[in-house]
């Protein structure tokens, strides 16, 4: 009968005992109340607490990688623009992670949903295409400095994907043919502009001395002898005809 009496007491007395140990991983700490108030962290390792008197929350202190959905905004030049993100963070400060704000994941999340719109409406849609990185640090600095109340600190931020409509893949994939061909012409100009150039540099050294326009017009009339017409008419100047002699002062 006394057995029967005493269990229920012994048994209380386990459960407490195995209540008031915790164990903590490496990675993990425990914020202790005590009546309530904040006591302070522990961990890792064993843990005893007092029942009933003391609790204790866990805070994993690891790198977070939390993913912000799909976010639906207006570029500064009025595109309509879905862009997603991934953020990772970690917990610092266990106390103000667990004091200072309620879930401190969820109020992460949707702090960088916000900034996420509010920082890329703040650009051309060319800028979200070409300057991720900017706007990446960008977002991460606006993150980082108010989350650090909550005792977070938020190592990155990579914007995924920037998601527009299928018009508006037309419209930039006529931009950017208009673009090559720009490019095609001016560098076809400055091929003329180039090729100009030599010629008047060549006209010039040519004109310094008729014998290397003489020896020019041979040199073209060879080349039209290499041809397979078998009669060739060409016009022979007379100033010519005074440097073909031996003596210079035309033949006979």
């Amino acid at each position: 009968m006394n057995v029967f009496y005493f269990f229920p007491l012994v048994l209380f007395a386990v459960l407490l005992l195995v209540s008031a140990i915790k164990v903590l991983r490496e990675y993990e700490r425990g914020v202790v109340f005590q009546l309530g108030r904040f006591w302070k962290v522990k961990g890792p390792g064993l843990i005893l607490l007092v029942p009933v008197v003391q609790q204790m929350v866990r805070v994993d202190l690891r790198t977070i990688v939390m993913d912000v959905p799909s976010q639906d905004l207006i570029s500064r030049d009025n595109v309509s623009v879905k862009v997603n993100a991934v953020v990772y963070f970690r917990v610092v400060d266990p106390q103000k992670a667990i004091i200072n704000v309620e879930h401190f994941y969820e109020a992460t999340s949707q702090l960088a949903q916000t900034t996420l719109r509010s920082v890329l409406g703040q650009h051309d849609l060319d800028e979200m295409l070409a300057e991720r990185e900017k706007l990446n640090n960008d977002i991460r600095g606006i993150l980082d400095a108010q989350t650090d109340a909550w005792g977070i600190k938020v190592a990155n931020v990579e914007i995924k994907h920037v998601d527009i409509n299928e018009v508006m893949v037309r419209a930039i994939a006529r931009q950017a043919e208009a673009e090559r061909v720009r490019r095609a012409k001016v560098i076809h100009a400055e091929g003329e502009l180039q090729a100009a150039e030599k010629l008047v540099e060549a006209a010039r050294l040519l004109g310094a001395d008729p014998r290397a326009i003489q020896l020019r017009y041979l040199q073209t009339l060879t080349e039209i002898a290499g041809e397979k017409s078998s009669t060739i008419v060409f016009p022979l100047p007379i100033d010519v005809l005074p440097g073909l002699s031996r003596d210079g002062a035309g033949p006979a």
